[in-house]
């Protein structure tokens, strides 16, 4: 009988972690998910914790870890500005000395890791779209540097792995994604406009709302990262997954007020520093190399994640109605 393939996913029960963890188990792989549930969230992987073939663990990856796998997923961080803000030094800990520890792993096991990067690499891009052959514009010193440093530096470390060890690594550089399970207090522009929509809030765009951002349904996402691991062991990228579709914050801010039905009205706050202007991403890579292109159109994808906020915040004690601290 065939063995299972073993599968390590840090932050696997987070937004991201806790999707690719079902992935995984639905194409018959055994999977150990690690998470400190710092962002993170039991719920999140509820309906994976009775599967035979599932395991979850509580810790903090910026320890060492000793595991028996043959692939490791490395998602562990947080990711949205409240969350990787609230508590900046850690936030780049688990970028750098997560890494690390991961791919020290990799390295005793002779197994291939894959990093969950982010657009944040590009920071506020002076080149549109971005490609994975534009080196950025980054605030090393800003209020966002501890996520969009720790970020870069992880890639470095991943190559240099690669280099000095011959770790067969893997760069997924993801675009902003949204869908069911995302933190209803995380910040995020999706999360945030549903959750006031359905309330009948105000929806707070920053600025003139006409900064841009390209948004990724949570499955095609997922299905991209599966993709790239199961590349042949010379594809490293790094790997742009997003959605070529571009649409302003405020464009975006109407959308949701006309799916929910809701009373909101639309205000003005002032820029956050370092905001980026505009993101969308070159996936011309990814269509050759991994033949993998987003199909979920945005109102769907929107109309999903709807669904499940609306059940979340009927809840009398809804899964994320906690805040940090």
């Amino acid at each position: 009988m065939r063995r299972r393939n073993r599968v390590l996913v840090t932050g696997g029960a987070g937004f991201l972690g806790s999707h690719l963890c079902e992935r995984l188990l639905s194409k018959d792989n055994e999977v150990i998910c690690v998470d400190n549930y710092f962002t993170g969230s039991r719920e999140n992987i509820a309906i994976t914790l009775s599967h035979p073939h599932f395991e979850a663990i509580r810790h903090d990856i910026t320890f060492p870890l000793y595991v028996e796998v043959d692939e490791i997923y490395n998602l562990a961080c947080p990711a949205s500005p409240v969350h990787y803000q609230f508590d900046p030094v850690q936030t780049t800990k688990v970028s750098v000395h997560g890494a690390i520890n991961m791919l020290g792993l990799a390295k005793r096991l002779h197994v291939p890791i894959l990093q969950a990067s982010t657009s944040e690499v590009y920071g506020d891009p002076d080149v549109h779209p971005q490609s994975e052959d534009y080196w950025g514009n980054v605030n090393p010193i800003g209020p966002r540097a501890c996520y969009d440093e720790g970020k870069r530096c992880a890639e470095t470390l991943f190559f240099d792995y690669r280099r000095q060890h011959g770790i067969p690594i893997k760069i997924a550089r993801i675009f902003n994604t949204y869908g069911p399970r995302m933190h209803v207090n995380d910040g995020r522009v999706v999360s945030s406009f549903v959750a006031c929509a359905l309330r009948d809030e105000p929806l707070a765009v920053y600025g003139d709302g006409e900064q841009t951002r390209s948004f990724c349904y949570i499955d095609d996402l997922i299905d991209g990262l599966i993709r790239l691991m199961n590349t042949p062991r010379d594809v490293t990228g790094p790997i742009n997954l997003g959605n070529m579709s571009e649409i302003t914050i405020l464009e975006l801010a109407e959308t949701v007020i006309r799916l929910t039905g809701s009373k909101s009205i639309i205000v003005h706050k002032e820029l956050p520093e370092d905001d980026p202007r505009r993101r969308r991403p070159d996936i011309g890579k990814a269509r050759t190399v991994l033949g993998w292109n987003p199909t979920t159109p945005l109102e769907t994808g929107l109309e999903r994640t709807i669904e499940y906020f609306d059940r979340l915040l009927r809840t009398p004690h809804g899964v994320y109605e906690t805040t940090i601290g």
